[in-house]
């Protein structure tokens, strides 16, 4: 493994984002919004496991409903996020059971995703040609012969699969046995799993999962819901903290935030997240400037489905380029890259993209060179 900051030649990391709602369907400015970054990874989350008071199992739940990332031929990993409840509270004989569900949710998704993808390719085809044709002697090519044609083309696998948790140390032993029995029903793909900051810095602690790689999260450094927290989603002083070595046993491929919100505060007390705020900084009749990132309200107000008050306070949340450059050097002068070394924003969305801007993104990739 070659760390970049002390490399002469430049590396090329892998373009990748992460996907994280229930239907991945591309329009057409989102194609070209993959094709303007030179997109060639995506990280989609295909489901989540929760534990099931009721039935005391761990069960899939919020399944993607479509993939169809259109014209974009992105490297595809599904990512499945396993609540640490589920770890702490099954048995080995549920783990095993889980591990083999997990599998085949994955496969039948996978499946039918690369159907889809054969046959939008087969009625490009199809049509395509039938379009060029001239006078009645036109023949239309056969769909279904295509279709397969198309489909043979297309591996009926992933390259790799991502399993996110947060494991604790109470639970690390379940999630580690969880992770081998996933890697032993995907013979043809690698494993990797997310590996939050306390987890990197604290590895004696929180140990090392038997995976293939490890996908570094650096972000949400702390919780939002404490009033005296500057930047909930992460800053740069903070990432220093945790980024202490560069000895982790993992090949690690990195994730930065690339996403804002505001948090809501009554009497000092943390009461919710809202994902918007620019109405806070349009209106300025109804919520008052107290500080660079601050609102008070001026009036009670109605915003989505939640429902603010008078004197209510907001804190914007929103990482700014001159921090998002810091946060990378941080993690380049530590984190050993190759070209093989996937550098993903979270998340894939198109208010956080046009808010920070197609060629500013660009170039965050290329500070990794």
């Amino acid at each position: 493994m070659i760390n970049s900051s002390g490399c002469d030649d430049k590396q090329e990391v892998i373009r990748s984002f992460c996907y994280w709602k229930t239907n991945a369907y591309f329009d057409n400015e989102e194609d070209t919004i993959c094709k303007n970054l030179n997109l060639k990874h995506m990280y989609v989350r295909f489901f989540d496991v929760d534990w099931n008071p009721y039935t005391k199992e761990p069960l899939p739940v919020a399944t993607i409903r479509q993939i169809d990332f259109n014209e974009n031929d992105l490297d595809i990993t599904p990512s499945v996020f396993i609540t640490n409840d589920v770890v702490l509270q099954s048995n080995k004989a549920q783990l095993d059971s889980l591990a083999i569900r997990i599998q085949k949710r994955i496969k039948e998704i996978g499946e039918s995703y690369i159907i889809r993808k054969a046959e939008a390719k087969a009625g490009k085809i199809v049509y395509s040609d039938y379009d060029k044709q001239k006078g009645e002697s036109k023949k239309r090519l056969n769909f279904d012969s295509i279709r397969a044609i198309e489909l043979a083309k297309l591996k009926p696998y992933f390259n790799e699969i991502l399993v996110d948790c947060d494991w604790t140390e109470k639970s690390k032993d379940n999630y580690f046995y969880l992770l081998k029995q996933i890697k032993s029903e995907f013979k043809n793909s690698k494993l990797a799993a997310t590996i939050r900051l306390w987890q990197y810095k604290y590895s004696e602690k929180a140990g090392i999962p038997p995976v293939d790689r490890g996908l570094l999260m650096c972000y949400n450094l702390s919780s939002p819901n404490d009033y005296k927290t500057k930047n909930s989603i992460g800053t740069s002083d903070e990432l220093a903290k945790y980024i202490t070595h560069s000895d982790y046993e993992l090949d690690l491929d990195i994730a930065l935030p690339l996403y804002s919100w505001s948090v809501v505060f009554r009497g000092n007390q943390f009461k919710g997240i809202i994902s918007d705020y620019d109405e806070f900084v349009k209106d300025t009749t109804r919520y008052k400037k107290v500080a660079p990132n601050k609102y008070l309200l001026q009036d009670d107000v109605l915003i989505g489905q939640t429902y603010l008050r008078n004197g209510d306070e907001v804190r914007i949340e929103k990482i700014s380029d001159e921090e998002i450059n810091k946060m990378i050097s941080i993690v380049k002068n530590r984190i050993p890259m190759d070209n093989h070394t996937k550098v993903t924003f979270f998340s894939f969305d198109k208010k956080y993209i046009h808010d920070y801007g197609v060629q500013n993104i660009s170039e965050y990739y290329a500070h990794f060179q």
